[in-house]
C-alpha cells in the first residue's frame, strides 16, 4: 500500500545542551540529570550567562525557563519549562522548533522530553539531506534525458536512474501504439537478476488502461505482494490527495513484494508507463519521492514526444533534398539535351549570315537577325538554368586563380559595349588607381559582372548611362576587401520588391510590364557566385531614379578559400 512517511533513519546527534534557569536548585538539579543520562551540560542562571555560552557555540538543544525567552535568538531546538498558572509565560511564542514542559517537572521526564526534541530535530534534518541527496540524483536523471534526442537513450536514461536512485530489482518502460512517439521497451535489471519475461508483467491492454487510469487522475499506483489476496492496489496522487474511486488498474509485476506504476502522457491521453519492481519487502514512497518520479516521467514523455519530431523532420528533410537533387539532376539533362542541338542551330546561322556567294536581301538579313538575337537569349536561359542547377551541389566548379579585378571589368565592359551601343546607353568604367588581385575563379567572376552590366543595359532606356567603379580599404577588423559598383539611371525597383531581386525566377513588376526580355536567374546566379567567393552583395534603388548594384569581394586569399 502507498504510505507517505517523513520518517527516515535518524542519524546520530550530538549531545551538549545548555540548561537556563534563575531557580538555581531547580537549575543544579535539572543539569545533574542530564549529565546522569550521558549530555555534555552547560548551566546558566540568567540571560547573560545564556547568551555567552550560546556565543561559544550552538548546542543540540536548550532547555530554558520561559522568564528567559525574550530578547533570546536561536536556531537551535528549544524545551521551554512554562509555569500554567502565569499567563506572561504562557503567552509567550518561543522561536524556532520548540517543545514546552510545565513546572516543575521531574529531571527524568525532562531528559525523556530533551531526547525526544533531539531525535525529532534529527530526523527531520535527515529527511530533508535525503529529500536533497534524491532531488539532486533525480536532477541528474532529467538532465540526461533532456541532453539526447535518441528516444531509446531517454528510455536507458530512466529506467537506470530510478534503478539506482531507488534501489529497485527491476525497472521496466514501454511506450503504446500512438502517433506521437516511437514505440520504445527499455528495462533495467539490478546486477545478478534475470530479466523480467513477458509472464510477469501486465499484458498491454491491461497496461494501457492502467495507465489511462492513472494519467486521468494525475496518481500513481502502488501493490504490495499481499494486495493481490486481500486488497485492491493502493493509488496515491503526488500532492498527498486521495486517488479517484472507479476502476481498479492492473495488479503490476508478477512475484514483485512491492510495484509502483506511474504513467507517461501528454495532454488528455496516456502514452506509456513505467514500473518499478522491489522483489524482497514492500517500499514505502513517501510524497516527495512520488513528485519527483511523476516530474522525471513527465520529462520523458516530453523527451519522447520531441525526439519522435525531430525524427519524423529529419525523415521529410531527406525526403526534400532528394527530391531537390533529382529535380536537380533532370533539370541539367533536359539543359543538357536542349543545349546540343542549339549549338548546331547557332553555327548554321553563322554561315549563312557569312555566306558571300549568294547574299540575301535586306529582309532576309533582318529575319536572320532577329532569329540570331532569340536563339542567343535562348542560350542564356540555357547557361542560366544550367548555372542554377548545378550552384551548392558542386564546389569543386571553381577554379581559384589569381585575377586582375580591373582587368575583368574592363573585358566586360569591352565585351558588352555593342549591345549598350544598341539600346543608345553608355557604359562608363571609372579608372582603377591600383588593379587589386583577388584569389578567384575567373570565368566565374566574369560572369557577376557581366550579369550586372547586361542587367543595367536592359533597364536604362535610351540615353542612359552606366558607371561601374571599384576601389580597395581595409575594414575594422583588418582584412583587405574590393568593392565594384555597378550603378545606372534607369527605371529602378520599388522598395516592396527589393528584397526579392534576389529570388530564383523572381521579376518586378516594371519589368514585366514594360516587356523587359529575362528569365529571374540573374541576380540568384549573381548572389550564389559572390557567396561562394566570401564575398557580399547589396543592391539600392530608387523607382524611377536608377539602381546601384555593389559587390565586395576579400582581397584575402585565407578568406576566400575558407569559403
Amino acid at each position: 500500500m502507498v504510505v507517505a512517511s517523513d520518517t527516515p533513519e535518524v542519524s546520530s546527534a550530538p549531545r551538549t545542551v545548555v540548561v537556563a534557569d534563575p531557580d538555581a536548585g531547580r537549575l543544579a538539579q535539572n543539569t545533574s540529570a542530564l549529565r546522569g543520562a550521558g549530555y555534555v551540560a552547560h548551566a546558566a542562571g540568567d540571560a547573560a550567562s545564556l547568551a555567552g555560552l550560546l556565543a561559544e557555540g550552538e548546542p543540540a538543544a536548550i532547555i530554558t525557563d520561559a522568564t528567559l525567552l525574550p530578547g533570546l535568538e536561536t536556531e537551535a531546538p528549544l524545551l521551554v519549562m512554562v509555569d500554567l498558572d502565569d499567563p506572561r509565560q504562557t503567552s509567550v511564542r518561543p522561536p524556532g522548533i520548540h517543545d514546552c514542559i510545565t513546572k516543575p517537572t521531574s529531571p527524568r521526564e525532562l531528559v525523556h522530553r530533551t531526547t525526544a526534541l533531539i531525535d525529532q530535530v534529527a530526523r527531520r534534518r535527515a529527511s530533508r539531506q535525503d529529500a536533497e541527496a534524491l532531488r539532486e540524483q533525480l536532477r541528474l536523471v532529467s538532465a540526461a534525458v533532456r541532453a539526447t534526442n535518441d528516444p531509446q537513450e531517454i528510455a536507458r536514461c530512466v529506467v537506470e536512474g530510478f534503478g539506482r536512485t531507488f534501489k529497485a530489482d527491476h525497472v521496466l518502460l514501454e511506450t503504446f501504439e500512438d502517433s506521437r512517439v516511437p514505440r520504445i521497451t527499455a528495462a533495467w535489471d539490478s546486477e545478478g537478476l534475470e530479466p523480467l519475461s513477458d509472464d510477469d508483467l501486465p499484458d498491454e491492454d491491461s497496461a494501457r488502461r492502467t495507465a489511462d487510469l492513472l494519467w486521468a487522475g494525475a496518481e500513481t499506483l502502488s501493490t504490495d505482494a499481499g494486495d493481490a489476496d486481500d486488497a485492491e492496489p493502493a493509488r496515491a496522487r503526488a500532492d498527498g490527495g486521495q486517488a479517484a474511486d472507479g476502476e481498479v488498474p492492473a495488479s503490476g509485476i508478477s512475484n514483485a513484494a512491492s510495484t509502483l506504476a506511474v504513467p507517461m502522457g501528454e495532454g488528455s491521453s496516456s502514452l506509456g508507463i513505467i514500473w518499478i519492481a522491489s522483489l524482497d519487502k514492500p517500499r514505502k514512497w513517501s510524497r516527495a519521492e512520488l513528485g519527483l518520479i511523476q516530474h522525471v516521467a513527465g520529462n520523458a514523455a516530453h523527451g519522447l514526444i520531441q525526439s519522435h519530431l525531430i525524427s519524423s523532420q529529419q525523415q521529410v528533410v531527406k525526403q526534400l533534398q532528394q527530391l531537390d537533387k533529382a529535380k536537380t539532376d533532370f533539370l541539367a539533362t533536359v539543359n543538357h539535351e536542349l543545349r546540343t542541338p542549339l549549338t548546331s542551330i547557332m553555327a548554321y546561322l553563322d554561315m549563312i549570315q557569312e555566306s558571300t556567294e549568294q547574299p540575301g536581301s535586306a529582309e532576309i538579313h533582318q529575319m536572320l537577325d532577329i532569329v540570331v538575337r532569340n536563339t542567343e537569349r535562348l542560350r542564356t536561359l540555357i547557361e542560366d538554368m544550367l548555372s542554377v542547377s548545378r550552384n551548392g551541389l558542386d564546389d569543386t566548379l571553381m577554379h581559384l586563380t589569381p585575377v586582375r579585378l580591373g582587368q575583368t571589368l574592363d573585358l566586360v565592359a569591352s565585351a558588352l559595349r555593342p549591345l549598350a551601343k544598341l539600346q543608345n546607353v553608355t557604359i562608363a568604367l571609372d579608372p582603377v588607381p591600383e588593379d587589386p588581385e583577388i584569389l578567384a575563379d575567373e570565368i566565374q567572376l566574369q560572369q557577376v559582372f557581366t550579369n550586372l552590366v547586361s542587367n543595367a543595359i536592359k533597364f536604362t532606356p535610351s540615353g542612359g548611362r552606366i558607371e561601374v567603379g571599384s576601389e580597395s580599404h581595409a575594414a575594422a577588423d583588418g582584412s583587405r576587401w574590393a568593392t565594384v559598383r555597378v550603378a545606372d539611371n534607369g527605371i529602378g525597383i520599388s522598395s516592396d520588391e527589393i528584397d526579392h531581386v534576389f529570388t530564383r525566377f523572381y521579376r518586378a513588376s516594371n519589368a514585366m510590364s514594360g516587356a523587359i526580355p529575362g528569365t529571374g536567374l540573374g541576380l540568384a546566379i549573381t548572389k550564389d557566385i559572390v557567396a561562394r567567393h566570401g564575398g557580399t552583395i547589396d543592391v539600392a534603388s530608387t523607382l524611377g531614379a536608377g539602381t546601384t548594384v555593389t559587390v565586395s569581394l576579400p582581397l584575402d586569399a585565407d578568406r576566400t578559400q575558407s569559403n
